[in-house]
């Protein structure tokens, strides 16, 4: 829900048109060079970073130099975004929040630095002796020492509580921080900000708002609440995560309203900027006092001559050596950059529809400035720095551990890509090439730039060396966290817990990453220094096994996720319609009829491979649906990938390692019924009939690891056809070991020629499946 925060489209995304520039307000001189080299960025970036919907806004002064929408509004039907889209802009809602509470400073009917209990007579947090009692300045300006979320009403928390219920929440909970000590940023201060506002004025915070501040502004496309004169040009947007997976953005409205649930476009938020670049006036009318912008511009409770912190809501700094006040916003699906120069009164207003896509909103936002800047003084633009993507073979040759004295690192390719992700967590990010060296340029992080030479990476100060590749498995995780890795929480945000390198992580909200600091059996911490929760714990609740049931973090609870395939078990589900019904129906259709010229199918047996052991899961009921599909156990595929699988296991044989086989070629009539009798919701993990499946070309193989020594398959991330996000070949979950030997079989698959498919750690597809034909042939009719 903030700048620092930030399920399937990728159809929709390949099917799409290009993203182009739809004007709202045509770009005016001297900024029309200026807009063109930021469209030409823009349509870069929505297309690179599969942004569904992107708009943009300038302002200069009184005036909106250029506006434009990128992308659908709308993918289903085609509607384009406009300036005039509608998004959910998150934490800029809380300049709002702000800007009524100190009109009410202004009227002399709220004082920032009263208790904050003179207005909230019950709210009672936890206090230390000897700690100030909070006020509104302290809330306002994230240094109250409050948790991040409230127990009840938080950022996860689909429940709809209200404003009362979660400030409630916040009875009785200690402070991380002692007040004013240090910036903890907190939505559930503002949250009691806007209940403050309320229980002050006696009406509801968003009515109060929409007739104080938004109403009052002209902001007429603009609520705290999901107006049905607002929806239909409420843009689409997508979630994501690290291993692959996107989902459409859940759309419930946050207990802690006041500090992030505002809808707004583009033209609206450029409306408040005029506003205040006209020193807090609407024409001649007043609407805030110049001395009390000049407040909120001030950064709080910091050292004379400080000009970087929080001020009254907004985020201050500078910028190109000008005085620059911001924010970010990021909820569900939505990123926003709101920016502005005051005495400049230049401003850039940059909306996304992609979860936490604020490295992109901001760049987008940093370079108008440096553009407008440069074109209201009449000297060259500046040229807008471009990254160049890696090959994949160049990918994979960075790949590797990374060390420099105490700290690493682990660069690593996928999807032909190169990502990276450090020792001390925060995010995986995506590497490009950039001059001689690297920079991060994805949807969450760009322009931290990376030295590289002589297989080394600079990053600062410290030179990573490439280590040499581990020979064998990490050992396992310690005992004691057995009980506790798994998934926690909500499906449209689960909390992650696994283990890397002998330490418990957690992977909250989707991409950030905390190394864990354990502080007794059941109690762990997040970083103290770094990260959305620093300061902060988690506290595990275990059943008579051991086995946690749920974990409090940061003091909202997340109970264990049930995943069906854990502990050993077979991934199950029930059938859409009865088995006999839909095999009947699978024996009476015909595969898709194929044109072009195919190689004559040379089908061999893969019992003729020496070594290679079988569990051919769908001669049995020991399968997803319960029932046999074959007749025999066997497993086959075309000549010269059944080559290639030799040689894999020749390799990994040398390494103590044989390959186990769960499936190979699958008829199409098989194809047919796994599909028919699975839930739309997982038809990712079967392959769809009209289409035909690279088994059906005895292409692919499904299999996994076995131990030379005890004969007995490696433990993986998931079990085999577990439709969850475990499954997925990049999960980032479950434990180094069980990761180590996911990536081992992976890439000596690929070493000749088999690539994993997207969303199963275990199917891998031969490089030749398209030359072959959809085949229909039991395997006794192979014989």
């Amino acid at each position: 829900m903030t700048a620092s925060r930030r399920l399937s489209v990728l159809v929709l995304f390949a099917l799409a048109p290009p993203a182009l520039a739809q004007p709202s307000v045509p770009p005016a001189e001297p900024y029309k060079a200026a807009a063109a080299e930021l469209e030409k960025l823009i349509t870069h970036e929505v297309d690179d970073k599969k942004l569904p919907a992107l708009s943009v806004a300038l302002v200069d002064d009184q005036k909106v130099v250029w506006a434009a929408g990128f992308g659908f509004q709308d993918r289903d039907r085609k509607i384009p975004a406009t300036a005039e889209t509608v998004y959910r802009v998150g934490s800029v809602s809380k300049l709002f929040t702000d800007v009524a509470v100190m009109q009410l400073v202004e009227e002399g009917k709220i004082a920032l630095d009263a208790p904050v209990a003179a207005y909230i007579p019950d709210f009672k947090p936890s206090y230390k002796e000897g700690e100030r009692p909070i006020t509104l300045r302290m809330l306002m300006s994230h240094r109250s020492g409050l948790i991040r979320e409230p127990p009840v009403g938080n950022y996860f928390d689909p429940s709809e509580p209200g404003l009362a219920k979660t400030v409630a929440s916040l009875n009785g909970i200690g402070l991380i921080y002692p007040p004013e000590s240090r910036i903890k940023y907190s939505n559930a201060a503002i949250g009691v900000v806007g209940y403050a506002l309320e229980k002050s004025q006696q009406e509801q915070f968003e009515k109060y708002v929409q007739r104080r501040v938004l109403d009052v502004l002209g902001m007429k496309s603009s609520s705290f609440l999901p107006k049905s004169s607002l929806k239909p040009r409420l843009a689409d947007a997508v979630m994501w995560t690290y291993h692959g997976r996107e989902f459409p953005a859940p759309a419930f409205e946050l207990g802690e309203a006041p500090a992030g649930c505002m809808y707004s476009t583009v033209l609206d938020l450029a409306k408040f900027q005029s506003c205040l670049f006209a020193g807090g006036k609407l024409g001649d009318k007043p609407f805030i006092k110049p001395e009390t912008l000049a407040e909120m511009f001030r950064p709080q409770f910091a050292a004379k001559g400080t000009t970087a912190g929080f001020g009254l809501g907004f985020m201050v700094g500078e910028f190109e050596g000008k005085p620059r006040v911001s924010h970010g916003g990021a909820i569900y699906g939505f990123a926003t950059t709101f920016v502005a120069l005051p005495g400049e009164k230049l401003g850039a207003i940059v909306v996304a529809s992609r979860d936490v896509s604020n490295a992109v909103t901001g760049r987008i936002a940093d370079d108008a400035l440096r553009l407008m800047l440069a074109a209201r003084a009449g000297a060259p633009l500046p040229k807008i720095e471009a990254s160049e993507p890696f090959t994949p073979e160049e990918a994979r040759g960075l790949a590797g551990r990374y060390r420099a004295g105490d700290r690493w690192g682990d660069l690593f390719e996928t999807g032909g890509k190169a990502f990276f992700v450090s020792d001390r967590g925060g995010a995986i990010v995506q590497l490009r090439k950039f001059g001689g060296g690297l920079i991060a340029d994805d949807v969450q992080a760009w322009g931290t730039k990376y030295g590289r030479a002589d297989g080394k990476i600079t990053i600062g100060q410290l030179v990573f060396e490439k280590e040499k590749p581990a020979l064998d498995p990490p050992p396992a995780p310690p005992a004691a966290f057995a009980g506790l890795i798994g998934e926690y929480g909500y499906d449209h945000l689960p909390l992650s817990i696994y283990e890397r390198e002998g330490k418990l992580h957690a992977l909250i909200e989707l991409t950030e990453i905390d190394p864990l600091t354990q502080e007794s059996d059941d109690v762990y911490a997040f970083p103290a220094d770094r990260g959305m929760y620093h300061g902060e714990k988690l506290i595990f609740t275990r059943d008579k096994t051991g086995r946690a049931t749920k974990v409090t973090a940061a003091s909202v609870v997340f109970e264990r996720r049930k995943i069906d395939g854990e502990n050993g078990e077979t991934f199950k589900i029930k059938p859409v319609k009865p088995l006999d019904e839909i095999r009947k129906a699978a024996l009476a259709a015909k595969p898709p009829v194929e044109t072009g010229e195919f190689r004559a199918p040379d089908l061999v047996d893969l019992a003729t491979l020496d070594g290679v052991k079988f569990d051919i899961r769908y001669a049995t009921e020991n399968n997803f649906l319960s029932t046999p599909f074959y007749t025999s156990a066997k497993a086959f595929m075309q000549k010269p990938a059944a080559e290639a699988l030799a040689r894999v296991h020749t390799k990994l044989k040398a390494q103590g390692y044989g390959l186990l086989v769960f499936d190979a070629y699958r008829p199409w009539q098989v194809t047919k019924m796994f599909w028919d009798a699975t839930p739309e919701k997982f038809h990712g993990f079967v392959a769809d009939p009209s289409k035909g499946s690279r088994h059906n070309r005895g292409c692919a193989v499904d299999l996994t690891l076995y131990d030379l020594k005890t004969g007995k398959p490696v433990e993986m991330v998931s079990g085999y056809d577990e439709f969850s996000d475990r499954a997925f070949p990049d999960y980032t979950g479950g434990t180094s070991r069980q990761r180590w030997h996911r990536d081992r079989l992976r890439a000596a698959m690929h070493a000749e020629g088999f690539s994993v498919y997207e969303e199963e750690w275990w199917h891998f597809d031969y490089k030749d499946w398209k030359k072959y034909p959809i085949l229909n042939k039991t395997f006794e009719e192979l014989k």
